[in-house]
């Protein structure tokens, strides 16, 4: 567990417990300037592995996804992190190729089961990946790594930050126009990066249909009248430059994938960052 400089005050560094696609750590490696110091809550409505709500810690956050099991992991955390983590051990003192697949087809009976379960899957999983069939059953194969449970886990400070933020399984619309005056949004939906210049549309629509990046791009204006800073990552395509380009700032940034399994696949891609125009000390780094 270490420490870091927030510029304000020394906090603890605490790492997102899950490996999720589209996570963003990169961006705050490269670019830590890019967040406001100060703001009301947080809002996060894509949450995936909530890389950047576990490094802005702030004091009031709204925390959202579809994914309901996601959703129910962090509550599960939240309430009770000892239950979750000695399931978690369980499965640490377990693990083998035969008992991956077993829990894989296991249905859990409480959230602290299915914490712990969603989480050992995603530590010993075939890169971390997040992926469920047409039957919403979790089927991506065993991976290369058998740690589950770590020496600088820190559950018990996850709890504690997740217990002033309201966890809600839902579209990010609502989630959005829940937002007033000071609060600061990070918005990250799903989407891929190896097709920002082929076929984007199509490679994209069951990840997150066009009708959903118009939706976006309304709730944000709105939120923008509202007096709300925002910072989204979307593709870099030219498709989302045009329907962002009148209302917002907006700037490419590099950025590597690794989630693929050839070398095909992996490389270094674009990814468009747009802010609210109330984003002052963005503003600079974008011009």
């Amino acid at each position: 567990m270490q420490v870091k400089s927030s510029g304000i005050e020394d906090r603890i560094e605490i790492k997102p417990f899950l490996k999720w696609a589209g996570g963003k750590r990169w961006l705050i490696a490269k670019y830590p300037s890019l967040f406001p110091d100060q703001f009301g809550t947080y809002y996060e409505p894509f949450l995936g592995s909530g890389a950047i709500f576990f490094h802005l810690q702030p004091k009031r956050s709204v925390l959202a996804d579809l994914n309901g099991e996601l959703i129910q992991a962090y509550g599960a955390i939240k309430d009770d992190w000892q239950q979750v983590v000695k399931h978690l051990t369980v499965h640490h003192k377990n693990h083998s190729s035969e008992y991956y697949y077993q829990v894989r087809q296991q249905k859990t009976l409480n959230p602290y089961t299915s914490a712990a379960k969603l989480i050992y899957l995603n530590k010993t999983c075939w890169n971390g990946l997040y992926r469920v069939n047409l039957k919403g059953e979790f089927n991506v194969p065993i991976g290369t790594k058998s740690r589950v449970v770590h020496e600088d886990d820190c559950y018990d400070e996850i709890a504690k930050l997740l217990g002033n933020a309201e966890l809600l399984n839902s579209d990010f619309e609502v989630v959005i126009d829940k937002s007033q005056k000071g609060d600061f949004l990070f918005v990250d939906p799903p989407y891929t990066v190896r097709h920002n210049y082929n076929g984007f549309v199509k490679y994209n629509e069951h990840l997150f249909a066009w009708e959903d990046q118009i939706r976006l791009k309304e709730a944000l204006v709105r939120a923008e009248k509202r007096g709300v800073k925002f910072l989204m990552t979307n593709a870099c395509h030219e498709s989302l430059k045009v329907l962002y380009a009148n209302d917002f700032e907006m700037k490419s940034v590099e950025r590597s994938s690794v989630i693929s399994g050839t070398n095909v696949g992996r490389g270094n891609y674009e990814e468009l960052l747009i802010q609210s125009g109330l984003n002052f000390k963005i503003s600079g780094f974008l011009k």
